[in-house]
């Protein structure tokens, strides 16, 4: 097997493994794809269905209700807190990006994990995930390493654009609020990751 660098009987050696120290996961992903082979589609809490028809594929079957109902608490989580009053920035695949000010930071990380609780307990009949909650205050930002290249693409091409303006910022001074008169000066937020765990 190319990705573990290990032959074929150990990865299959593994998946017994796996199948044995897990086994009320492995019953509960066997029963999705055995019903969903039975009746031909599979749905969410809030009904995101999937049909599974004529070349369904197991593997897919099997993921589908842990990341479907994954997506379904994002999703009403993103709701809750703007419901709430709190900037959402982005979902980022489990998590989400808010921001806030210095002064009301802790408050808004508490409620931001609170509001992710409540919407796991509802997806998840009464069952709540914790939360783990990264900060970042000016003039330090989220950067997930799978993006850190487009993200030096976009800046670069905005530094370079914006270099050839006349009367504009130069490239050091893109976006950095301390060059700006103080009148105009927007309010240095602060960005909160928190993640589902």
């Amino acid at each position: 097997m190319i990705r573990i660098r290990q032959p074929v009987t150990r990865a299959r050696e593994l998946l017994r493994l796996h199948r044995e120290t897990y086994r009320v996961f492995c019953a509960r992903s066997d029963a999705a794809v055995d019903h969903a082979m039975l009746h031909g589609k599979l749905w969410t809490a809030f009904g995101w269905t999937v049909q599974t028809g004529t070349n369904p594929n197991p593997r897919f079957l099997r993921n589908f209700l842990m990341q479907g109902n994954g997506v379904e608490m994002l999703r009403l989580a993103c709701c809750l807190l703007v419901d709430a009053g709190i900037r959402v920035c982005a979902p980022i695949h489990d998590a989400v990006l808010v921001e806030a000010p210095l002064e009301s930071l802790t408050e808004v990380v508490r409620r931001t994990q609170q509001i992710m609780s409540n919407a796991s307990a509802i997806v998840l009949d009464g069952f709540r995930l914790r939360s783990d909650a990264e900060i970042f205050c000016y003039p330090d930002h989220y950067m997930d390493e799978r993006g850190r290249r487009i993200w030096e693409t976009v800046i670069r091409i905005i530094v370079e654009s914006d270099s050839h303006k006349p009367g504009r910022r130069r490239p050091g001074e893109l976006g950095n609020p301390a060059t700006l008169p103080a009148r105009s000066r927007p309010p240095v937020p602060s960005i909160v990751y928190c993640r589902s765990r």
